[in-house]
C-alpha cells in the first residue's frame, strides 16, 4: 500500500467566502486525513481570510501562510505554500475550485499508477470557461448551475450538469482530440494548468517551480508546464481528480492585459531559438492560444518528411551568385551546408540536423523562419531552401515577410528570386 501524501496548496487573496467552500469540500475528501495536509497561501489578504483558516484548523491538518499585498503574486505564493509541504505529491487548488470527494484519492492514484516518476497530473475542472481562452464558445452557461453550485455538495452538481457540453472543462476538446492520453500531444504543457494539477515535490523543486517574476493574472503555470516538458516530464489528466468552478466575479480585460502582457515576459525569458517558441509568437501576435499543438505538429510532422532531404547543391548553386562580401542568412539549411559557403546565418526546424553541423564559421539557429532572434536588416541576402515547401502552403506569406524584415534581398531557388525593398 502506497504511504504517499500529498499537500494541497491553495493561493487566495479577499475570497474568504470561496475559500471556506473551498476547504469545506476538502474536508469530505475519501482520502483518509493522514494522507493529506492543506496550505493556504494567502497573498495579502484584507478580509477575515485568517479567521476562516484559523476556525477550520480542527478539522483538517492545515497551515498557514501570509505575505504582504504587493500586487497579485500568486507564483510566489504559491511556491511559499509549497515550502511549508511535507507531502510526496504537490497538488495546487485555487480558491473557489471546489474538489470532488476524491479528488486527493485521485491524484494520488494517479501518480501512483504512472510509470514514470516524473509525471506531471493534470486534474479537470467542470465550468471554468474563461472568456479569453473560450475560443468565442457560443455554448451558455446551464441553465440553474449557478444556484446548483451554491446549494449543493460538488458531486450531486457534476451528477445534474456532467454530460451537458457547456459544463466541461474549457480544454476538454483538446483532451479528447488525443483520447485522454497526454502521451500523444506534441505540447501537452499547454493544458498544465495551475486551478487544479499536481507534480511530485522533487520533481516540481528541481525545475525551480513557479517563476516568481510573474505577477498579474496567468502564465506562470504554463512557464512551469513548458520547464518539465523541456526536462523530459510526462503528463497525464485524470477526470478522477475533477473539481468545479465556483461561479466568482472575474476582471475579464485585466485578466487578459496580464495575460498579454506575461506572453511576452514568456518569450523574452526563453528566445525564439525554437520552433515551438516562435509558433507561440506568431498565436500571440494572432491572438489566438489553442492552434498551438496543430501547428507544432504540423512542424514535427514536415521535419520527419523532409529529413532525407538535401539542399546542399542548392544553397550552393545560388550561393554562387551572391556578390563576394555580402551577408547571408539560409532558412531551412539542412545538415550538410556546402563547404564553400562563406561564414553565414543558418536557420533550420530539425535539431538533429543542426546538430550534424561540424563548421563552426557558422551562426545557427533553430527556427522555422517566420520569426528569427535577427535584427531588422541582418543580412544581404536570405536564401530560402525548398526544405521548407512542407510548410510554405500554411506560414510562407510569414516566412517570406520574415525574410524581407532581416534581408535587403531574398532567393527562393524553389519559388523564383524575390526581391525585397528595404
Amino acid at each position: 500500500m502506497s504511504t504517499q501524501r500529498a499537500s494541497v496548496v491553495i493561493p487566495t487573496y479577499n475570497r474568504s467566502d470561496l475559500l471556506r467552500r473551498t476547504l469545506d469540500a476538502l474536508m469530505a475528501q475519501s482520502a483518509p486525513a493522514a494522507e493529506f495536509e492543506v496550505i493556504v497561501s494567502d497573498d495579502g489578504s484584507s478580509d477575515d481570510t485568517a479567521e476562516v483558516v484559523s476556525s477550520m484548523r480542527s478539522r483538517l491538518r492545515l497551515a498557514y501562510h501570509f505575505q504582504p499585498d504587493l500586487g497579485f503574486r500568486a507564483a510566489l505564493a504559491r511556491n511559499e505554500g509549497a515550502r511549508l509541504a511535507s507531502g510526496d505529491v504537490l497538488v495546487f487548488l485555487d480558491t473557489g475550485t471546489l474538489p470532488g470527494p476524491d479528488f486527493v484519492a485521485a491524484h494520488l492514484a494517479a501518480h501512483r499508477t504512472q510509470p514514470s516518476q516524473d509525471t506531471a497530473v493534470i486534474g479537470y475542472v467542470y465550468g471554468y470557461r474563461p472568456p479569453n481562452l473560450a475560443s468565442g464558445d457560443p455554448r451558455g452557461v446551464p441553465a440553474g448551475l449557478a444556484e446548483a453550485i451554491r446549494t449543493s455538495p460538488p458531486a450531486q452538481v457534476v451528477e445534474r450538469f456532467g454530460d451537458d457540453p457547456a459544463f466541461f472543462d474549457v480544454r476538454h476538446g483538446e483532451f479528447a482530440k488525443a483520447g485522454f492520453d497526454l502521451s500523444r500531444r506534441a505540447v501537452p504543457a499547454m493544458l498544465f494548468w495551475s486551478q487544479n494539477c499536481s507534480v511530485p515535490a522533487d520533481r516540481f523543486w528541481a525545475s525551480g517551480g513557479f517563476d516568481e517574476g510573474y505577477t498579474g493574472w496567468g502564465m506562470e503555470d504554463l512557464d512551469l508546464g513548458f520547464r518539465l516538458q523541456r526536462e523530459s516530464a510526462s503528463f497525464a489528466v485524470s477526470r478522477q481528480a475533477w473539481a468545479l468552478e465556483a461561479p466568482h466575479d472575474r476582471d475579464d480585460a485585466g485578466n487578459s492585459e496580464s495575460l498579454l502582457r506575461n506572453w511576452k515576459r514568456f518569450l523574452r525569458k526563453y528566445g525564439l531559438e525554437d520552433p515551438l517558441l516562435e509558433l507561440t509568437w506568431l498565436l500571440l501576435q494572432e491572438n489566438r492560444f489553442w492552434p498551438l499543438e496543430e501547428y507544432y505538429q504540423a512542424v514535427l510532422g514536415c521535419t520527419e518528411q523532409a529529413r532525407g532531404l538535401s539542399v546542399t547543391k542548392e544553397i550552393e548553386w545560388y550561393a554562387a551568385l551572391v556578390p563576394p562580401g555580402c551577408r547571408m542568412a539560409v532558412f531551412g539549411c539542412g545538415g550538410e551546408p556546402p563547404a564553400s559557403l562563406p561564414p553565414a546565418v543558418l536557420a533550420d526546424y530539425d535539431q538533429d540536423l543542426l546538430d550534424a553541423i561540424t563548421d563552426g564559421r557558422h551562426q545557427i539557429y533553430r527556427s522555422i523562419g517566420i520569426r528569427t532572434p535577427l535584427a531588422d536588416h541582418a543580412v544581404d541576402v536570405v536564401i530560402i531552401t525548398s526544405r521548407l515547401r512542407g510548410l510554405w502552403d500554411r506560414w510562407g506569406d510569414r516566412i517570406l515577410a520574415e525574410a524581407c524584415r532581416v534581408g535587403a534581398e531574398v532567393r527562393a531557388p524553389w519559388l523564383g528570386t524575390v526581391s525585397s525593398a528595404r
